[in-house]
């Protein structure tokens, strides 16, 4: 994506503080956690309030709560904060105790070794959308590597598209409008087509492709939980093709995979 397309930062297209809200201080502590991002080590308090949006006076006073739970660490030389290792104890957690998981990741393994290909899971965190579980198939050592926890843009993935597709129009252009604002107009024209192409594309085949990254076709499937839950199913390699033939030779491959997973989930569900 050119530089002038990018947006200047993700939106927070679902950040409340004006709203009804059962703890509003937990709810601005979360922010402050939430601001932390890979390649984000350390953060001061005047960054952080840029980033969340609370006054000075608020971050301060959560980051001291923080530091003293030991969900953050204060460098006092630089003036600034860290994430603590019980957060990353919090991820782990979440991971350890995922029925979803523990029913989609055997099964998204023996896929990517099958076929050689990358296999991911993914859930909505407000524009974003959280990895939860990838299994990477890589001929070269040197590409990058996606891993459980790393954030993609919802409006330029196929895991995200995907996810859109889920979403009835008015939470969809909510959420749409809200990132639509981080561009200029004619940056985001190609895009709110290619969105609404794929989503189409959910409707009509139950898949949606897109190519984000240079010299990667991803291939994406909505995966619905019992109880709404929405997900999104990943399958992509590094290729020199198109979307239309990894298409024509992987869909098949990825929605058998869904029908797989839905069945192992919901036979868990029914054991359990």
């Amino acid at each position: 994506m050119a530089a002038s397309a990018k947006p200047a930062a993700r939106p927070e297209a679902h950040r409340r503080f004006d709203g009804v809200s059962q703890n509003r201080s937990l709810e601005r502590g979360l922010e402050i956690l939430r601001a932390f991002r890979p390649g984000t080590d350390l953060l001061g308090n005047g960054e952080l309030a840029e980033r969340t949006g609370l006054s000075a006076a608020t971050v301060s006073r959560l980051t001291q709560t923080l530091v003293t739970s030991g969900f953050l660490e204060h460098d006092r030389a630089a003036r600034a904060y860290r994430l603590a290792a019980p957060v990353l104890s919090l991820g782990h957690a979440m991971r350890a105790a995922s029925p979803v998981l523990k029913a989609a990741a055997p099964l998204m393994q023996d896929l990517s070794i099958k076929l050689k290909v990358n296999v991911g899971l993914a859930a909505p965190d407000r524009a974003e959308m959280i990895y939860l579980e990838s299994f990477r198939y890589n001929r070269k050592a040197t590409l990058r590597s996606i891993v459980a926890g790393q954030r993609v843009p919802i409006e330029l993935t196929s895991l995200g598209r995907a996810y859109l597709a889920t979403l009835n129009a008015e939470i969809r252009d909510a959420l749409l409008s809200a990132i639509r604002r981080g561009y200029r107009s004619a940056a985001w024209e190609p895009i709110g087509a290619a969105v609404d192409k794929a989503i189409a594309k959910v409707a009509a085949d139950d898949y949606c492709a897109a190519s984000w990254q240079p010299g990667v076709v991803a291939l994406s499937t909505p995966l619905m939980l019992r109880g709404g839950q929405a997900l999104a199913l990943n399958l992509s390699l590094t290729t020199d093709e198109s979307a239309a033939p990894i298409a024509r030779r992987h869909a098949k491959d990825l929605l058998t995979l869904k029908e797989r997973i839905t069945h192992e989930i919901e036979r868990r569900d029914d054991d359990g």
